[in-house]
């Protein structure tokens, strides 16, 4: 394992308890995500996208990397503005495909900024993305994949469902023993703790 290139979605054993586990120092990146981001509700927009860019790019490779490349991933997009990258053109392509700190996937990239433009209309038609989501929560995850695939590019399954657990739409980012569950439970804004709107 990288210690978690089974990456948070394929684990034998659970985040949690690999975090728990962590006695080498290169992994302890892993806790600080964890114990400080992982679950806990986003209420920016350009926040949230971040998380959705970090997603779809962690596709095929371990969480580890995603991590140590975020710093990277926050300044070659802007610091995820959306309204920027939705104006990307062919050279903003060309120059994040020649930057080292991110991964450099064609696809990947022209998907944030195709959704970045989506974003653009959900804010306009609902206020912000973020009430966007909360307009369709709660789904389950079969029904949020399906909206996710029709709405946004490169958005599959187990990237709709990372993306929407580690922001407190959907349950399962931590163990119910875990510590940092019990400080999620107390969270009035976070989405699972909110009753549905009738």
């Amino acid at each position: 394992m990288d210690n978690f290139t089974f990456s948070k979605k394929s684990a034998t054993m659970s985040y949690c308890r690999f975090v728990q586990s962590i006695t080498s120092e290169k992994d302890l990146i892993h806790k600080v995500y964890h114990d400080r981001y992982y679950g806990f509700p986003l209420e920016d927009d350009n926040q949230l996208f971040g998380r959705l860019i970090l997603e779809i790019n962690q596709a095929g490779l371990s969480w580890a990397t995603i991590l140590r490349k975020e710093a990277a991933f926050q300044k070659a997009f802007d610091g995820y503005q959306i309204i920027k990258i939705a104006r990307y053109k062919d050279k903003d392509i060309q120059r994040l495909l020649s930057d080292e700190g991110i991964i450099r996937n064609r696809l990947k990239i022209q998907a944030v900024i195709y959704n970045a433009g989506v974003l653009l209309t959900l804010q306009q038609s609902h206020g912000s993305f973020k009430n966007w989501l909360d307009s369709h929560h709660p789904l389950s995850k079969p029904e949020w994949v399906k909206l996710f695939k029709k709405t946004f590019k490169f958005t599959g399954g187990e990237i709709t469902g990372e993306f929407l657990m580690s922001t407190g739409y959907l349950p399962g980012a931590h163990d119910p023993d875990c510590p940092i569950m019990k400080k999620l439970n107390k969270l009035k804004n976070l989405p699972l703790n909110k009753k549905p709107k009738k």
